[in-house]
């Protein structure tokens, strides 16, 4: 399957079999984690498969809203080393690991949480000082019979349209189909990206052959919240910008649309504060 059908097919799975991984894609899955060790913007990343143990539905419930994952038979995770992009970098290279793991037949679901202090930690290996696990992924076989996909598809549906996504040259400038040259599905991708809560914190302004991408915060999240301060959660938001990169990539190069990532701030003046500019995709 191309990336494009890939990211079409996966959705959030909550309920699994009660049927343990297959060494075979247990083996795949841990080959192609180990060819992910550096993000589009430097970062070290590390990652690994744990087996679900009678311990995790603690955990999970610890996490708040996503308390009902229900028959996960293992969670991907990694660690990535402090640093500019360190987020976005391991948001970028787990999405692609949740995508070859959906042309397994897996499913999967994004969880972001306090897992510094979990039992993740000590089963992944622990991590150095310098290292944090922002975000796990729970897996196993879907044993939702489709409904959560068809639920998530309808989601789906309700998701900001793409003139409040994406700009043209300026944020005043809705980006027109016209305008597009080639990156139609790329933008479509980004726009299906999961995100924290399905807040879409993410904006994209092209100028010539350079997309800009920006993070755009929504209130109560991340960096400046007492809240995810005080439980030492990552800031979700910089992960869900690493995916969005990561959609954006695999189509666009599947699409025959080469390109690099660069961080050159461009300078546009911001619409509105809690606007962050992260990094260009360089065609």
């Amino acid at each position: 399957m191309d990336a494009r059908e890939l990211i079409d097919r996966r959705y959030s799975c909550r309920t699994y079999l009660e049927r343990p991984i297959s060494d075979a894609d247990r083996d795949a899955l841990t080959a192609f984690m180990a060819l992910k060790t550096v993000g589009p913007l430097g970062s070290d990343v590390r990652f690994g498969l744990i087996a679900a143990s009678s311990d995790d539905e603690g955990a999970l419930k610890r996490l708040g809203t996503y308390g009902f994952i229900k028959g996960a038979r293992g969670f991907l995770l990694g660690a990535v080393r402090r640093g500019p992009g360190d987020l976005e970098d391991y948001g970028y290279l787990l999405e692609e690991v949740v995508l070859h793991a959906t042309g397994l037949g897996l499913g999967t679901c994004w969880l972001g949480g306090t897992f510094t202090r979990s039992t993740f930690t000590s089963r992944f290996g622990g991590v150095d000082r310098d290292e944090t696990i922002p975000a796990v992924v729970s897996l196993g076989y879907p044993g939702d019979d489709g409904s959560g996909r068809i639920r998530e598809r309808e989601q789906g549906t309700r998701r900001l349209p793409p003139d409040q996504l994406f700009f043209d040259g300026e944020w005043a400038e809705p980006l027109g189909r016209d305008r597009l040259d080639g990156h139609g599905d790329a933008l479509e991708a980004v726009r299906m990206a999961p995100s924290a809560t399905n807040k879409q914190p993410w904006r994209i302004v092209r100028r010539g052959g350079d997309w800009h991408f920006y993070l755009v915060r929504t209130k109560g999240y991340g960096k400046g919240s007492p809240w995810f301060k005080l439980l030492r959660i990552a800031d979700l938001q910089r992960v869900d910008l690493g995916i969005a990169m990561c959609h954006f990539e695999l189509v666009a190069r599947e699409s025959g649309r080469d390109g690099r990532w660069v961080v050159e701030d461009p300078g546009l003046a911001l619409p509105a504060p809690g606007i962050e500019y992260t990094a260009t995709w360089r065609g």
